[in-house]
C-alpha cells in the first residue's frame, strides 16, 4: 500500500475510561490535526473508530493511540480506499466531516435501552481467522482446550443486519449457520431469546464484521447459564478473515461495511443478493435504496430504480401483509411494481403511521405508535378528548391509537345528585334516551358482573366506592383476546399507554412475559395512575419491559388512585427498567414543562 493513498482505519477497545474528557480532547485534537473523517464514539466503557484519510496519516494516528497504554493489545484494521463513491454515500456514512461523540453503549445491544448490557468480560472465546477456518473446515474433529468436538454440535451465527447478510455470509458444508433475519443489531437479543433452544448445547461460532458486535452477543448468550457456555468468536471479524484467506475461504459474497467502501469482496466474484424488484444478481448499495416503511437498506437493480422508486422490504412484506406481496418478473416483464400511488393507497390503512418517510429520506421518520387503554367506565372518545393537549405535544414523534375496551358497562346513577358530572339523570328529572349517551367500557370487572347491558337507566345499589377497583378482577382473558386481535388487525405497536384500569391492564400484559411473544410485543409501555392487582400473573418474579410510571405525588393528590398503590406497581417492574415521573396533580396525565419533557425522553429512546 503506498502511504499517498486514501485509507480507512477500524478499530474498537472495550476498556474502563477513567477520564472521558481527556479522552474527547485527545481525539477531537488529534484528528482534527490530521484531517480525519468519520466517527469516533467514546463511552465509560471503550471506544469504536471508523475514520479515513491518507494511510500516512492513518499510521500517525495510529502511533499517538498507541502511546495510551488503554489500548494495549488493540487491532487496529487498515486498509487502502477509493474516495466515497458519491456526495449521498459520503453523507450516510459519515465521511463528511468528524463526529466524536460520547455515548452510553459503544453499540446499542438492545431494543430495551434501560435494560443492563451484558458484561463483556463474560464474551466467548476469540478465534483467529485461521483457527476458525480450521474449524470449520475439520468439522467433526477434535479441538483442544473445550473447541468444537463434533459437526452435529456445531452452528453458525450471523450476528450481523440482514441487510449485510443478503450481499454475503459464511457457508460450510455440514454447519448449520444461522442467520437472524434481523433489522437492526438491538433486535439479536430478542431473537437469542426466541431461539435459545437452537444454541442450547451447542458450540456456537459467532461472527460479524469486525468483531465488536460479537463481544457483546457473545457475553448475551454465555449469560443463560448452562448450556450456553461454549461460544466462541471470529476475532476481527470478516475484515480479518478475507485478510487471511483472500479467495473467500468459507465465506461466499461481499463483506458489507459502514464505510464509503460499502462492501469489500475477495477474489471470489460471485454474486449473493439479488435485486427486490425483479431477483436478478444483485449486490451493490451505492444508490441507498430503502424500504419505504422501515428504512433499511435494500438492493434494486438500476434497471427497476428506473421503474419505480418506492419499495418494501421482505422483512415489512413478511410481518405488514397490507403491502401485498413483493413485485415480481414473469417471461422478463415487470408483472407488478409498487408505485407512488400504490403505496400511497396502502399507507393511508390505519395500521401504517402517516408519517412514513419518503425514499429521498426528506421526511421525518416513523412515528412510534402506541395503543391507549382507557380507565374503568370510560372509553376510547373521552380519553382521546382528555389526552388531546397529550397528542399535540407528542405529535412529532408519536401516533396514539384509542380503543374501547371489551366490556360494556350499564347505564348507572347514584340516588343523589352528585352524578351531575355525566348523563345520569338530576333528581327530579327523567333520564335522557340511553341512545344520546355514550357506552362506557371496562377492561375488567367485578365477579358478579353478568356480562348482560341493559337498555335502560339503572340505579346503583350501593354508594360509590374509592376501592372498587381493587375487586374488579375477572374479564381479563376476555379482554387479553381482545387485545390480541387489535394488534393482528391495527398493530403493529411499539407500546401501551394505559390510564387507571387501561394501566393495570397493560402491566397484566408485561407479566405475561415471553407467553405474548408473536401476538402482543411490546418495546415498552407508559402506565399512568396505575395499580397492581391480586392476580396470579403479579407473582414474585420481576416483570421485564421498559416502563414509564406517571401519578401523583404525595400527600394524595390523586384521590382515586393512591401515589404508594402507583409507586408499589413500579416495584413490580425489574431494577433500571422503570423510570417514575410523580406531579402535583391529580387523576391526570400531565403535559406541564417539565413533566412532558421527561415523557418525550422517555420515548426518543425508542425512536
Amino acid at each position: 500500500m503506498s502511504k499517498d493513498e486514501y485509507g480507512v482505519l477500524l478499530y474498537y477497545k472495550f476498556a474502563s475510561i477513567p477520564d472521558l474528557n481527556s479522552l474527547f480532547s485527545f481525539y477531537h485534537s488529534n484528528c482534527n490535526s490530521l484531517g480525519l473523517l468519520g466517527r469516533v464514539r467514546l463511552s465509560p466503557n471503550g471506544v469504536n473508530v471508523t475514520v479515513g484519510g491518507l494511510l500516512s496519516v492513518l499510521e500517525k494516528h495510529i502511533e499517538a493511540v498507541k502511546s495510551n497504554s488503554l489500548f494495549q493489545g488493540t487491532d487496529f484494521k487498515l486498509a487502502s480506499s477509493h474516495h466515497p463513491l458519491n456526495d449521498k454515500v459520503a453523507v450516510e456514512c459519515g465521511f463528511t466531516s468528524l463526529s466524536i461523540r460520547v455515548v452510553k453503549e459503544l453499540v446499542t445491544f438492545s431494543s430495551y435501552p434501560l435494560l443492563n448490557p451484558p458484561e463483556v468480560s463474560n464474551a466467548g472465546r476469540h478465534l483467529s481467522a485461521a483457527e476458525f477456518h480450521s474449524v470449520l473446515q475439520s468439522a467433526g474433529q477434535l479441538m483442544k482446550n473445550g473447541s468444537p468436538t463434533d459437526d452435529k454440535q456445531l452452528v453458525l451465527l450471523d450476528a450481523r443486519n440482514l441487510y449485510e447478510t443478503r450481499i454475503g455470509k459464511f457457508h460450510a458444508p455440514s454447519v448449520e449457520t444461522l442467520d437472524p433475519g434481523i433489522r437492526q443489531y438491538s433486535d439479536l437479543p430478542s431473537w437469542i431469546d426466541d431461539n435459545s433452544e437452537l444454541l442450547r448445547g451447542k458450540h456456537v461460532l459467532m461472527y460479524c464484521t469486525g468483531g465488536i458486535r460479537c463481544e457483546m452477543a457473545s457475553a448475551y448468550i454465555r449469560s443463560k447459564g448452562a448450556g450456553f457456555e461454549n461460544v466462541f468468536q471470529l476475532y476481527g471479524g470478516i475484515q480479518r478473515y478475507l485478510e487471511q484467506f483472500p479467495d473467500g475461504g468459507f465465506f461466499r459474497g461481499k463483506n458489507f461495511v459502514f464505510d464509503h467502501r460499502i462492501s469489500v469482496g475477495s477474489s471470489d466474484t460471485s454474486i449473493m443478493g439479488a435485486c427486490l424488484i425483479c431477483g436478478s444478481s444483485y449486490d451493490n448499495y451505492s444508490s441507498r435504496c430503502r424500504c419505504t416503511h422501515c428504512r433499511i437498506l435494500v438492493l434494486v437493480c438500476d434497471s427497476c430504480q428506473i421503474k419505480s422508486d418506492a419499495y418494501v422490504c421482505e422483512l415489512c412484506q413478511k410481518h405488514r401483509m397490507d403491502f401485498g406481496s413483493i413485485p415480481s418478473v414473469e417471461d422478463g416483464e415487470l408483472a407488478t411494481v409498487l408505485d407512488k400511488n400504490d403505496l400511497k393507497t396502502v399507507c393511508s390503512d390505519s395500521k401504517i403511521s402517516s408519517q412514513l418517510p419518503s425514499r429521498n429520506g426528506n421526511a421525518a421518520p416513523r412515528k412510534l405508535r402506541i395503543l391507549c387503554l382507557h380507565g374503568f367506565r370510560q372509553n376510547a372518545s373521552s380519553f382521546k378528548g382528555r389526552s388531546a393537549s397529550l397528542a399535540k405535544k407528542l405529535k412529532s414523534i408519536a401516533e396514539l391509537v384509542f380503543i374501547d375496551a371489551p366490556h360494556e358497562l350499564p347505564f348507572i346513577y347514584q340516588s343523589y345528585t352528585e352524578a351531575k358530572n355525566s348523563c345520569a339523570p338530576p333528581s327530579g328529572q327523567h333520564a335522557p334516551p340511553p341512545e344520546n349517551c355514550k357506552r362506557k367500557y371496562a377492561w375488567l370487572v367485578a365477579s358478579d358482573f353478568g356480562g348482560k347491558v341493559e337498555a335502560d337507566w339503572k340505579i346503583a345499589n350501593q354508594p360509590f366506592d374509592p376501592l372498587q377497583y381493587q375487586g374488579q378482577t375477572d374479564g381479563f382473558d376476555v379482554s387479553l383476546a381482545y387485545l390480541k386481535k387489535m394488534f393482528s388487525e391495527q398493530g403493529p405497536f411499539d407500546g401501551i399507554l394505559g390510564f387507571s384500569q387501561g394501566a393495570a391492564m397493560a402491566a397484566l400484559l408485561c407479566a405475561q412475559g415471553d407467553k405474548l411473544k408473536g401476538e402482543i410485543d411490546l418495546r415498552f409501555v407508559i402506565l399512568c395512575s396505575g395499580f397492581a392487582l391480586p392476580l396470579a400473573d403479579f407473582g414474585q418474579k420481576p416483570i421485564n419491559c421498559p416502563s414509564l410510571h406517571i401519578f401523583g405525588s404525595d400527600p394524595g393528590k390523586d384521590r382515586q388512585i393512591t401515589s404508594h398503590t402507583s409507586r408499589y406497581l413500579a416495584s413490580r417492574f425489574e431494577d433500571g427498567c422503570s423510570v417514575i415521573i410523580e406531579h402535583e396533580f391529580g387523576h391526570i396525565i400531565p403535559t406541564r414543562s417539565p413533566y412532558m419533557d421527561n415523557i418525550k425522553d422517555f420515548l426518543r429512546r425508542f425512536l
